[in-house]
């Protein structure tokens, strides 16, 4: 069956006064479907389908394909209004109590979702205590369709600026949200749910860098987690880190919007010294967190062979990337993963980044001229402008430190490698000069042992080096 099937052919034209809003959907028929929901949770005699428990397990296909027709039927605002103005949120929590088949509490859960597409109806559901508590109990549902509805219904409610506080506020004061969440990013293979469970973790540490502070301290405690019987449970002490590379590691070949989010994450994390320290001074020192990262870069992202526009499609995820290495690599240069002998690659990855970046800036330049007097077009590009800046000064930030902690020996294996020529040397002074000039003469320094030629040649195109030496 359909999750979400079309909604049905309305008699409502033809009965004056019985049609929801400016619809054709019947006032009568979603009575009848909302009627026959309070019947399923409170039947009045013993229904053969039920569990020996007294609930129904599974719904009856009428049923189901019915409350799947409210379900689409939700998102349009006429019907999601009437649906409050029925008192729908409080059958739903009456679903939630009661009913003991995940389908149905999926359901719910998703019409909640459209519902709460509409500011009003956000502000009423948010603000309904009991509700909000209920909900948060959700994501310690062990059915993964009603763990992605309820967290599409969160990300909901925080991306409205009336309520986000409020569940900022619920959140905060709820442990098992950090401890269901964690669980889901380490064990969930379902990219869908990992995904919007990870928009959820984004927009929380966003909008809130208490609650980002107090998750990233968690995890010395056990907790209670989720239980197909509804018995607790006890989870393992979750850490923040852990949680995100497992969740990240799942996501980063089918969903590159996924690991974008992921990524974003842990730069999040990178803007508070806490942050740093959870990801440095984990068991491994930090290796596992280097490694993906270190893989993305030299191995998937900004190829050799792709094509320099590639840099605009992943400028957000590149900038999160080399943000978390460079914080990393500022704080942690003993650390043997950080060692220069290893990251050759590296520099060679960024230089790349650079010139592809460099390719881009003239095409904006062009587009830019081509559509002078078009107000549209300008601000477009500006705004492609300023996210390839972004990039570009974390970029060269990276590379400066790197160049600095180069010897004569890393760089004749740079040499050797490819990694470093007249043309990779020369986009990167160029990108780096004049902000980062003490980093390129020092480098030039070590590349005069290596290889006197090529200083010469690059002292000779950046002449402002010669006076300073």
């Amino acid at each position: 069956m359909d999750r979400n099937p079309s909604p049905p052919c309305s008699d409502a034209e033809e009965e004056e006064g019985d049609a929801v809003g400016n619809t054709v959907y019947s006032k009568h028929w979603l009575f009848s479907v909302l009627t026959r929901l309070i019947e399923v949770i409170a039947p009045a005699e013993p229904d053969p389908a039920a569990s020996p428990q007294g609930a129904r397990t599974e719904l009856d296909e009428e049923m189901e394909n019915d409350i799947c027709k409210v379900w689409d039927m939700s998102m349009d605002e006429d019907v999601a209004l009437f649906l409050q103005e029925f008192n729908a949120p409080d059958i739903f929590m009456g679903v939630f109590a009661k009913s003991k088949c995940p389908r149905l509490t999926e359901i719910c859960v998703g019409i909640l979702g459209n519902m709460a597409c509409f500011q009003d109806i956000c502000m009423s559901i948010s603000k309904d205590e009991n509700l909000g508590q209920v909900l948060l109990q959700r994501l310690c549902d062990s059915d993964s369709p009603t763990l992605l509805e309820t967290s599409r219904l969160l990300l909901t409610c925080l991306s409205q600026p009336e309520v986000a506080n409020v569940w900022v506020e619920r959140i905060r004061e709820n442990p098992s949200v950090y401890d269901c969440v964690c669980f889901i990013m380490s064990s969930s293979t379902n990219v869908e749910l990992l995904v919007k469970v990870g928009e959820v973790v984004d927009k929380l540490f966003d909008l809130d860098e208490e609650l980002m502070l107090n998750w990233i301290k968690n995890g010395t405690c056990h907790s209670v987690g989720p239980s197909v019987d509804d018995s607790p449970e006890e989870l393992p002490d979750f850490k923040i880190v852990p949680c995100i590379l497992e969740a990240a590691k799942q996501v980063r070949s089918d969903n590159p919007e996924g690991l974008d989010v992921y990524m974003h994450i842990l730069q999040l994390l990178t803007t508070v010294d806490e942050g740093i320290q959870a990801i440095v001074q984990a068991p491994d020192g930090g290796k596992e967190t280097w490694s993906l990262l270190y893989d993305l870069v030299c191995q998937e992202l900004c190829q050799p062979d792709d094509p320099p526009i590639i840099v605009q499609e992943q400028k957000t995820v590149l900038a999160s990337i080399l943000s978390v290495l460079s914080a990393m690599f500022a704080s942690q240069t003993e650390q043997e993963y950080t060692r220069m002998r290893k990251n050759m690659p590296l520099i060679g990855s960024l230089i790349r980044i650079l010139q592809y970046m460099e390719g881009c800036g003239k095409r904006a330049v062009d587009n830019s001229k081509e559509s002078e007097q078009e107000e549209t077009g300008r601000t477009d590009v500006n705004e492609e402008d300023f996210h390839l800046k972004i990039l570009k000064d974390i970029c060269c930030e990276l590379l400066s430190n790197m160049l600095q902690e180069l010897t004569k020996e890393n760089t004749l294996e740079g040499l050797h490698q490819g990694h470093l020529n007249e043309q990779t040397c020369s986009c990167a002074f160029q990108s780096l000069l004049p902000l980062y000039s003490a980093s390129v003469e020092s480098f030039l320094e070590v590349l005069r042992e290596a290889d006197q030629t090529l200083a010469d040649n690059l002292e000779k195109r950046f002449p402002s080096l010669k006076a300073h030496a």
